[in-house]
């Protein structure tokens, strides 16, 4: 008996199409509609804003204004389907987000080059205050934005796209895992923001360890910033930076921490840890008339002895 020849398998024209076509570029982080909806148009600024603008000095390019205006559209728009910010006056939302934010373009001037080519990341970016305003105003920076919340991480790649910045990254993780050593982005920025995050003494060393030797780091604060930094004096001896200055802004003051020394390695701590307690901080006792009135505590009852 001959055994008959195998017959070859026939070749899919399609399958060797796909071969030979290029990779496909990655899907978008999620869907816009999810966040906001498409085609809003940009919130108009105030006269207020404007003034008060050029009265701090900040000047615009054309087109970066209605990129704001844009910005807030979309924060606004994003803000009544999940919480992002307790503004909700586009008037107030002008002042509070965009000019608190763009207070901070004089600490950053001062770091860059003739190419402006700097790294800045941003802490807490939540709704996108101040980073997404700086990134329009500042478009050779490079931003990254920390954010750990997954929700709020990808609303902000989705402002992003809409908004067509391509010098920002978010990523989506805690700072004390950033900064920690041994991590990529550990002493990798040239200034590191933060605004309505937590106490100085905390963010400091959130925020340090992240940027480089001679790098800055640049907090929003209120009129309790010169209580912070007294309490945070410890901390800073301990992260090795000091207090480069506090400029006092229309919308409030920019505490400005300088890094003088590779942060020892021990910092930041574990996750959560500069919260629950912040470095070099004394954790207060309560005082005896305190323990006095406080109500007695019950005791639990006691379950049947056992014999033996």
């Amino acid at each position: 008996m001959t055994r008959s020849k195998p017959r070859p398998r026939p070749t899919r024209p399609h399958a060797q199409r796909q071969a030979s076509k290029p990779p496909s570029p990655p899907e978008p982080p999620a869907p816009l509609r999810e966040f906001f909806a498409p085609g809003l148009a940009p919130l108009g600024a105030p006269a207020s804003f404007l003034v008060a603008a050029n009265e701090a000095n900040i000047r615009f390019e054309p087109g970066e204004v209605e990129t704001l205006g844009r910005y807030l559209a979309v924060l606004l728009d994003a803000n009544t389907r999940f919480n992002l910010t307790a503004i909700k006056d586009p008037a107030d939302a002008w002042e509070k987000h965009i000019l608190d934010s763009l207070t901070l373009l004089p600490v950053l001037a001062d770091l860059q080059n003739d190419e402006g080519a700097i790294r800045i990341a941003d802490i807490g970016s939540g709704g996108g205050a101040p980073a997404i305003p700086l990134a329009i105003v500042m478009p050779k920076a490079k931003f990254t934005l920390i954010e750990s919340t997954a929700k709020k991480a990808d609303f902000l790649r989705a402002c992003a796209a809409e908004l067509g910045l391509a010098n920002i990254e978010v990523v989506c993780e805690r700072a004390e895992t950033l900064g920690a050593h041994g991590s990529l982005l550990r002493a990798q920025f040239d200034a590191v923001t933060a605004r309505a995050v937590g106490r100085l003494a905390i963010l400091a060393e959130l925020a340090v360890p992240l940027v480089k030797v001679g790098g800055l780091v640049a907090l929003v604060k209120g009129q309790q910033a010169d209580a912070e930094l007294e309490e945070a004096k410890q901390a800073l001896y301990l992260l090795h930076a000091s207090h480069a200055g506090t400029v006092d802004t229309p919308t409030g003051r920019i505490v400005v921490l300088e890094k003088r020394r590779t942060t020892p390695v021990d910092f930041p701590r574990k996750p959560g840890e500069p919260a629950r307690a912040p470095l070099g901080v004394a954790r207060e006792r309560p005082s005896r008339e305190d323990r006095a009135k406080a109500p007695p505590r019950e005791k639990k009852p006691r379950g049947p002895r056992r014999e033996g």
